[in-house]
């Protein structure tokens, strides 16, 4: 796939969702290998704005194959079109291109292709995967090692979600499990955070769900890492990690300090003392003794990841805090009961005492039909809730679910509001303690109005 050249010109590439940060990495990796790159996303988005008013990519907002450029419309031109699976099948664009003639990639093909000939270091998991493959680009990149990356998540740090090294062998690749993508990988190593049962539209089971994850484990030529208590069957693995517990490799002794923790990590290999994370968030010293493993494992120095740690600022939307004045705001990509959990205890962990009021949007109707109990046991944990309808993405409604599911076995006193009641009531009930924004659709649309309404002079 690095054949990005037809005869002596760059070889046009075109994204249909473009939108999505997997997607958009990849049009940034094109762009800066000269090629002509543009695409399409059903909605505006910061990124695309992005990408079309600061990186000289051009967004279409129309499913309309009228608004492509006659150079990747073109079969001679020979484009490069790149899809999601998270596009509908009869998308407008993607019917046109078929009827030309124009072979169709997944994103997912076309990063596997990227990656041959590189030393591939893949996160898989159900939840914690873009934290841990970001900090562990993080860390190679702070190091002598160096590294390539494409990230599901924007870098704080690098306010991106590429990174591209031509002298390293390295890249650092988050192996998303959603329509089986990850299998498109062959890692020179990974890491596995979660298995739990998620994607039931596409596995129909979690058992399928994790015969995947065995095949992925299957497919890593090299080290294979996992999460304490995970169960992998296939081959052997390398080393479990854990978070104050005895382990493979561990961070030990995690102690709260400000809004961060300082722990020690401890392996066969390295015993790294008083390690500071900046970044808050019980489940991040867990994801930090994933990335400081295949950190070291690359040839990262125990000096090198005690220097570059604490200036990890994390990634956009993974218990990111916006605000901390007399309401402390905090936005979260959480879209699984477990991960829900996760955020709420670390929040209650850092700001012990204080009300929690957390608002949740629900990401997709199969889902909140799968897992509707499970969201209201782990929204419970909160003091109130405030919930938004479901953010159906790529799929229809289906008969019976609705975010009421989830608002009849709350056990705390909650609210289920549209879309245009959700500022007033955030405004009107929220006046101390800690507010969270929870969910994988488009509630950070209300991030820029809440972190305006709790940030103090």
């Amino acid at each position: 796939m690095d054949n990005t050249m037809t005869n002596t010109m760059p070889r046009p590439v075109y994204l249909v969702g473009i939108g999505g940060v997997g997607m958009s990495a990849l049009a940034r990796y094109f762009r800066l290998k000269g090629c002509p790159v543009a695409g399409y996303d059903r909605t505006a988005s910061p990124l695309t704005r992005k990408m079309s008013e600061e990186e000289g990519i051009p967004v279409a907002y129309e499913d309309d194959e009228r608004e492509v450029d006659e150079l990747y419309r073109t079969p001679d031109n020979d484009p490069l079109v790149i899809y999601t699976p998270a596009v509908p099948p009869d998308n407008r664009l993607l019917t046109f291109f078929r009827e030309q003639g124009v072979a169709l990639h997944k994103r997912s093909e076309v990063l596997g292709m990227i990656s041959r000939g590189m030393k591939a270091i893949c996160v898989a998991g159900t939840h914690g995967k873009t934290t841990v493959s970001t900090m562990t680009a993080f860390l190679l990149h702070s190091s002598g090692v160096g590294c390539n990356a494409f990230l599901g998540g924007v870098s704080t740090n690098f306010n991106t979600n590429l990174l591209v090294n031509p002298a390293s062998p390295f890249v650092v690749i988050e192996a998303d499990e959603y329509d089986r993508s990850f299998l498109h990988l062959h890692p020179h190593a990974s890491l596995i955070t979660s298995m739990d049962a998620d994607h039931l539209d596409v596995y129909g089971t979690r058992e399928h769900l994790a015969e995947a994850f065995e095949q992925f484990a299957r497919q890593t030529s090299g080290a294979l890492f996992a999460r304490k208590g995970l169960r992998i069957e296939s081959r052997e693995v390398n080393g479990y990690y854990a978070v104050d517990e005895r382990a493979d490799y561990a961070a030990v002794h995690p102690r709260v300090e400000g809004a961060g923790y300082r722990f020690d990590y401890a392996s066969r290999d390295a015993y790294i003392p008083d390690l500071h994370l900046t970044f808050p968030g019980r489940m991040n010293v867990e994801n930090a003794a994933a990335a400081i493993t295949l950190a070291l494992h690359a040839g990262v120095t125990p000096k090198e990841v005690r220097r570059a740690l604490p200036e990890f600022r994390g990634v956009a939307r993974r218990f990111d805090v916006q605000a901390s004045g007399k309401v402390i705001y905090v936005d979260d990509y959480a879209h699984h009961p477990r991960e829900i959990e996760a955020a709420l205890t670390s929040a209650r962990e850092l700001w012990p005492g204080k009300r929690l009021t957390a608002a949740f949007q629900p990401h997709l109707y199969t889902r909140t039909r799968d897992f509707y109990a499970g969201f209201a046991e782990s929204l419970s944990l909160a003091d109130e809730v405030i919930l938004l309808e479901i953010y159906p993405a790529r799929e229809e409604p289906i008969p019976g679910v609705s975010s009421r599911l989830i608002a009849d076995r709350l056990t705390v006193p909650h609210a289920l509001v549209s879309r245009e009641e959700f500022p007033g009531i955030v405004e009107s009930r929220v006046t101390d303690g800690v507010f969270m924004t929870v969910g994988a659709g488009d509630i950070d649309r209300f991030v820029p109005a809440f972190k305006k309404m709790f940030t103090t002079d």
